[in-house]
Order: C-alpha cells, then structure tokens, then sequence
C-alpha cells in the first residue's frame, strides 16, 4: 500500500498506474467498520481497480463552533485499516496542500443543501462539495464510494456529479450499526454513558415510523412524524435538530406516490453530540432492541 502526503506524488502514481480503473474512498480518518465496509465493496470492482482511500479533515466543511480541533485523528490505526482491507494507495495531506492560503472559489449545490443539514450547519456543504470536487480532479476515479449514513451529503454530490459532467459513477454504502442498532460514527466516542444509553433509541424510532409509512395514506404522514418527534423527545438527553419525511431524490416534504422514494431523515443531538441517521420507507423492520 502506497501512502502520499503531496498532489505531486499522488498525480505520479495515477499517471504510472494509467491503465487500471480507480475506486475513491473519501473519509476524514478515524476509521471504524463503516469506513471499512466501504474499502470492502471497492475492492468488489476487482483486481484491475485501485482503491484509493483519503483520510482528510476537511477544514472548509466545519462550521466556526464546531469540533475541527477536536475531530478524532488516528492516523497509524486509520493506515493500519486501510492496508487490511485492500486498499492500493492513501492520500493523507495537510490542509495547506489542499487548500492555498488565498483560496477564492468555491462549489456551491442551491436546491438539495438548502434544507435539513443545510439549514443547520451554514456553508457545510459548500466545503464538502469543494474538497470532493478537488479529490475527484486529482483521483480521476471511475467510482467513488460514500456512506448512506449522511443520506443528504450523498444525494447531494450525486446532482455534482451529475450537473458538473464528472465522469464518475457514485456508489452508496449501507449504513453499519452496533448490534442494539446505533449507526457508527467517530462521533459516538463523544457520547456520556447516559448519552450512549439513549442514542439507539433514534434508530428504533425512525424502524418504527417506517413501518407505520409502510401502510400509511400521505395525509397521515404529518401525524406519524409527530408520533416519532414525541418517542425520540421521551430520552432525557435528546433534542432534535430535524427529523423528517422526504422525497429520496429531491430531499423536500412533497412525497411522490412511490413510497421507495420516501425516506425518513433525522438529526438529533444527544447531550452536545448531533448524531445524524435515516431510513428507507420499504421492507421496514423492527430495529434492534437493547436491554434497558
């Protein structure tokens, strides 16, 4: 496994390797089975396909009261990972190999980022639209994986992808969770143990919302939302940022008939920790339960 810190060595290495096909990987380090997952169906495209994977903390997709400074960075465990799983090449940069100090463009999506996440952490959007554009430049990848765990981010670089004509085919990965059905994050290691307690009960109640969608008629969509607002509000330590019923596609509260285009998203802060989480509206299930 080849690890690069310089956009000079990395464009080397591509050009050597110009006759492979490429998988990226995007990931801010800290990696856990979520990230590992994603390495996993990137090597699926096979023996031919270089997996690249980027460990990189975005400076440009933190808001000015957010945990930039105190993100988790692992970075001997996080090569450790990479290299049992497959990957061919990290990218590892600094930020000022990223960004120039007079940076003066940007990448801006106006309709999918407007709402949700969007609304509640101004500008985050902008940077990741941007740091991914600049990996896409530099990778030239034929596929580029992302978790469906941040549903919006990946509705939102596929109209990129799209609108910008990158030649490149997004891949979303399923969202891994712990058994009593927490999604992984490298957040989650900021949970208090009362906090730990309680974070599952937003995937148990987005499964339980699901399952009522499943049979719902869409005027009733409104009350079921209520009733999940409620549960979730019922933990000590929970306060909702949003939790919602969209259309999959356009990520808006105007539902198509096709209920496989609807989907429940949600974020919801446990003490000072926003956990975000969504869910399919189709072959709902149960969620996992915990011992309480």
């Amino acid at each position: 496994m080849e690890v690069f810190s310089s956009k000079v060595e990395l464009r080397q290495w591509i050009r050597s390797r110009a006759d492979r096909s490429r998988v990226l990987v995007p990931t801010m380090g800290a990696l856990h089975e979520g990230h590992t997952s994603l390495f996993d169906l990137a090597v699926q495209h096979g023996e031919d396909a270089d997996v690249i994977a980027t460990l990189f903390v975005n400076p440009t997709q933190f808001g000015p009261n957010e945990d930039f400074d105190a993100y988790p960075r692992t970075l001997e465990q996080d090569l450790d990972l990479c290299r049992r799983h497959g990957v061919s090449a990290v990218f590892s940069p600094p930020p000022d190999e990223m960004y120039s100090e007079d940076l003066s463009l940007s990448v801006r999506e106006t309709a999918l980022s407007k709402r949700l996440c969007g609304a509640s952490r101004p500008g985050h959007f902008d940077g990741v639209c941007l740091v991914v554009a600049k990996l896409f430049l530099l990778t030239q990848p034929d596929y580029a994986i992302f978790g469906e765990k941040d549903f919006q981010q990946l509705a939102i670089l596929r109209r990129m992808v799209r609108d910008l004509d990158f030649p490149i085919k997004i891949e979303g990965g399923p969202t891994v969770r712990e058994p009593d059905g927490l999604a992984l994050s490298s957040r989650n290691t900021y949970l208090s143990e009362k906090e730990r307690q309680e974070a599952p009960e937003l995937y148990r109640t987005l499964c339980e919302g699901a399952t009522l969608l499943q049979k719902a008629e869409l005027e009733s969509v409104a009350a079921i939302r209520e009733q999940m607002i409620a549960r979730i509000r019922r933990c000590s330590t929970a306060r909702i940022d949003y939790l919602e019923v969209v259309d999959a596609e356009t990520l808006e509260e105007d539902l198509p008939p096709d209920k496989s285009q609807w989907r429940i998203i949600a974020a919801v802060f446990f003490g000072k920790t926003r956990l975000i989480d969504n869910r399919g509206i189709l072959n709902a299930s149960t969620a996992p339960s915990t011992p309480r």
